[in-house]
């Protein structure tokens, strides 16, 4: 009678199993979006050869004042959608881009549609995210409000469901020459390149309703990662380089745990700040970020605006001036006030350049700052996202653009050759699930169960499919178990 299997073994055999099944949940969702990240991590380049006539302008003297160049955005803008903020660069050779929104009634009935058709679901801001960073920060930069003088009442925060997501009305971004005051041009605010494949990496084109297929894929590419370290961990061995002379499936293995290795640290980074800004785990994190205090700094509500009798509100260039004085080298964002009584709300857009973040309140009528946060105000958790996030886009440059690309063909790599190891193993007669010894389960030490629930706790959708995994787990072990009376009974 042989002896039982070390707890080593035992363990080993567990973690193999969820490696696998961690490997075919995960890997045709990350595969797709392994491929449309390579994609995106191309957008400055397309951008500029796209968009570059309506971003880039020659410098020629004095850039006029700010209000004559809204003027002339709206002079063109369509009928019936009003203004929704205004994005100024630090960069002489930038245009300035005027954001105009849907009208109102246009809002609310598609949100109206949106919700029936998606039962209520939550969704993201109307305003997209932010773009790549050389874009001289285009309308993708989400407002914090929207409003103008002599325009319609705008619409805050307008939401739609994720059914309905893709069937709301689209602004639109007039570009304007600050310096000569001519329009060079509009673009819808959803045809940015750096948009579409931004949609295309996150959700496949469809709407946040199908944001769940990434989700779901880096939760599991989580698990795969970690199962995938503790597997490989040396415990007393001296791991080297791959030997180039193997051949077949332990040729594939070795490259295999290489390559995953190589890119963990990577991975860590690329999935945490891919989760936090998905729908259910980005919940949990966020849930998470406040009750430990990381929260960021917000303006206290019901700022107002102060004028004094007789008073008028200042003009776009002189607000522009006073957020200047605070924010010189910065692409900024300039939101106008709702009312008589609103504020200015000026934010930076400068994803390259985390240390310059800042964020402004500013009173109509005098400039004067009402609120104020900036790089030495944000938590920790904010300062970390907001290095890891452009990080994550490819925004710090070409060096920052190189390592993702060969950090995605790395994760295609380990992906496929995953699959390679599978199908050679199959066709040499081996199981279609590896196997896993007795008492596996039990072999997981108490830190492991805690790992796992944290985990679970944390990403929501991974809870949801372990489950469904789980009852096939204790369906294919007593099918199992059956197998085995019978023969022992024949």
């Amino acid at each position: 009678m042989s002896a039982p299997p070390s707890v080593i073994a035992r363990r080993r055999s567990l973690f193999l199993r969820v490696h696998f099944w961690a490997a075919l949940v995960a890997s045709p969702f990350a595969i797709l979006a392994a491929l449309t990240g390579l994609l995106y991590v191309f957008t400055p380049q397309v951008e500029a050869a796209l968009h570059g006539h309506l971003d880039r302008v020659v410098p020629a003297g004095h850039a006029r004042p700010l209000e004559d160049l809204v003027q002339a955005a709206q002079a063109v803008a369509p009928a019936g959608q009003h203004l929704k903020n205004v994005v100024v660069s630090a960069q002489a050779d930038a245009s300035v881009q005027v954001v105009f929104g849907p009208a109102r009634h246009a809002l609310t009935a598609a949100a109206a549609s949106g919700e029936h058709a998606g039962h209520g679901a939550p969704a993201a801001p109307v305003a997209a995210a932010a773009p790549h960073a050389g874009h001289a920060g285009h309308a993708g930069h989400a407002a914090h409000g929207v409003a103008v003088e002599s325009i319609p009442a705008p619409v805050a925060n307008v939401t739609s469901t994720a059914t309905a997501g893709d069937r709301l009305p689209r602004g639109t971004i007039v570009y304007v020459d600050p310096y000569s005051g001519r329009v060079l041009g509009t673009h819808g605010e959803m045809e940015r390149f750096a948009t579409w494949s931004k949609r295309l990496h996150s959700s496949l084109l469809q709407g946040d309703g199908w944001r769940w297929m990434i989700e779901l894929s880096a939760s599991w590419l989580m698990v795969m990662l970690l199962t995938g370290i503790w597997l490989w961990w040396p415990r007393g061995q001296v791991r080297a380089l791959p030997d180039a002379s193997a051949r077949g499936r332990a040729g594939w293995k070795q490259w295999h745990a290489f390559i995953g290795i190589a890119l963990s640290v990577m991975s860590l980074a690329i999935l945490s700040t891919g989760l936090t800004w998905s729908k259910h785990a980005g919940d949990q994190i966020r849930s998470l970020r406040d009750a430990i205090g990381q929260a960021p700094p917000s303006a206290p509500k019901g700022l107002q605006s102060i004028a004094a009798p007789g008073q008028q509100a200042l003009a776009w260039e002189a607000i522009l001036q006073a957020a200047r004085r605070t924010a010189p080298e910065v692409t900024l964002v300039l939101t106008p006030p709702r009312n008589e009584q609103g504020v200015w709300r000026i934010a930076s857009s400068e994803q390259t350049a985390p240390a310059k973040k800042v964020n402004l309140v500013l009173d109509a009528y005098s400039g004067g700052t009402l609120f104020q946060v900036g790089w030495e105000q944000q938590t920790a958790f904010g300062k970390a996202t907001a290095i890891g996030i452009p990080f994550h886009r490819g925004e710090f440059g070409v060096w920052n653009q190189v390592l993702l690309f060969v950090f995605g063909a790395g994760v295609l790599f380990s992906l496929l050759s995953g699959w390679v190891m599978f199908a050679l193993r199959w066709r040499q007669g081996g199981a279609v699930l590896p196997r896993l010894l007795p008492g596996a389960w039990t072999a997981l030490p108490v830190g492991g169960w805690i790992a796992a629930a944290v985990l679970l706790v944390a990403m929501p959708l991974l809870a949801l499919s372990a489950a469904v995994l789980l009852v096939v787990e204790i369906a294919l072990g007593w099918r199992e178990r059956t197998a085995r009376m019978v023969l022992a009974q024949g």
